[in-house]
């Protein structure tokens, strides 16, 4: 759970870099991420 949750973080900012570098507009992206982050909250609190 840990090491998903880094993973998570890792992307995160890595989507928040390629935006500042202008890579391309990752707000569908982040948003998507933000989902992920939840559902894995979400099973770790069923615990």
């Amino acid at each position: 759970m840990n090491i998903a949750q880094g993973s998570l973080e890792e992307c995160r900012y890595y989507l928040i870099l390629a935006k500042d570098l202008g890579y391309g507009d990752t707000l569908e992206l982040i948003s998507q991420l933000d989902e992920v982050s939840k559902l894995l909250d979400a099973y770790h609190t069923s615990f």
